[in-house]
């Protein structure tokens, strides 16, 4: 099965994400798999310690979505090393990236002024005053952080689903735990196993 980094930093590096709340998701299953057959699941918690860079409040948040999402798919939990049917895991990576934006304000005369005409004074045909026009650039800092959720076969040991969400990371706490099941319930929206809720 094709690994999912590839699409993950095709994404991470689109710049397309302009909303606070949009989460672009891509995910990989293996096709042979029937993911009905499975009834529990042991959390391996965050590769490569990928949660150091959340506080406890964001990491509690995102795990318990995810457990809300597999729970609402018919899958228990059970401990590390209990021999559950799947193996879970998570991973974080984020990016600092800068945004510009350029406001442009501008005066100037209308299309035609008073001047100089044929046979004398009166109205003549040219522009009117000079236009004057200002642009302003700011920068902004943003960061985008893409969530990956890996769901492995205990028994084989090997991959067999896996999607990934990619969204600027909205630093206003409230509404957060909504947000976070949110994205959560985007991310799993293509397991092979549709929600009981």
């Amino acid at each position: 099965m094709k690994t999912i980094v590839a699409y993950i930093l095709i994404i991470a590096f689109a710049g397309s994400l302009t909303a606070c709340s949009s989460v672009e998701v891509v995910s990989d299953v293996d096709p042979d798999v029937d993911f009905t057959t499975f009834k529990t699941y042991e959390y391996y918690g965050w590769a490569k310690d990928s949660d150091k860079i959340l506080n406890r409040l964001d990491k509690d948040r995102i795990e318990k979505a995810f457990s809300n999402e597999l729970q609402n798919r018919g899958l228990k939990y059970v401990e590390k090393g209990t021999g559950g049917d799947l193996i879970v895991t998570l991973f974080l990576v984020t990016e600092q990236k800068t945004r510009t934006t350029a406001t442009t304000t501008g005066i100037g005369g209308g299309p035609y002024g008073y001047g100089h005409g044929y046979g004398g004074w009166g109205p003549g045909f040219g522009w009117g005053g000079a236009s004057v026009a200002h642009t302003t650039f700011q920068d902004y800092d943003y960061t985008v952080g893409t969530l990956v959720i890996a769901v492995y076969d205990a028994d084989g040991k090997k991959l067999i689903w896996e999607a990934a969400g990619t969204a600027t990371i909205d630093e206003n706490t409230k509404g957060r735990d909504k947000r976070v099941q949110e994205a959560a319930a985007k991310i799993m929206a293509s397991y092979p196993v549709e929600p009981v809720e």
